[in-house]
């Protein structure tokens, strides 16, 4: 693993953030500036074929985000830890994808940052319980952007790259 900067504020700085998902996972690159200044870098989606083997498919997440994660060289990586209430086949599929995409993240020796959606919200909105909408809507101020991020994973991806962005100058790594 990365040796902690002994810088308090590391500036500037690279935050991925990684939506978890087997058919697609979201990618979103935000650049911190300072303290006060972000920049979003891009978003956008790995997808996998349906029609694939899952040892397949996740073969190609660790390859296509490897890959990607060396061109992008950041900082830090923030991966959104997954919630389920439901469909227990979905859950196991992501938890197996997000596996890969750690390790994946460690491979690369990046520190990661593990959030609930609960704390992201919180961070991004001052609002636990905020919707998706509302989320957009403070990732389009924030980044100063023309519209609001889309597809909807690229966009909750963007969302934990501001989270890694505003925690740049915290000395430690949350796990």
């Amino acid at each position: 693993m990365r040796s902690p900067n002994p810088n308090p504020h590391p500036f500037p700085m690279r935050s991925i953030g990684i939506d978890p998902g087997l058919a697609t996972i979201g990618i979103g690159v935000v650049d911190a500036i300072d303290v006060h200044s972000y920049r979003a870098v891009e978003w956008l989606t790995l997808e996998t074929a349906a029609g694939r083997t899952l040892p397949d498919r996740l073969a190609e997440i660790q390859k296509d985000l490897g890959a990607y994660l060396r061109d992008m060289k950041p900082d830090v990586a923030v991966v959104e830890k997954i919630f389920f209430s439901t469909n227990i086949k979905t859950a196991i599929d992501v938890a197996q994808a997000r596996g890969v995409i750690l390790a994946t993240i460690a491979l690369q020796n990046i520190p990661v940052i593990e959030i609930t959606p609960l704390q992201l919200k919180s961070a991004v909105t001052g609002d636990g319980q905020a919707d998706k909408r509302q989320m957009q809507d403070m990732l389009k101020m924030l980044l100063k952007l023309d519209q609001i991020p889309r597809p909807d994973d690229a966009a909750d991806a963007l969302g934990l790259a501001v989270y890694g962005a505003l925690h740049a100058s915290k000395p430690t790594i949350i796990a």
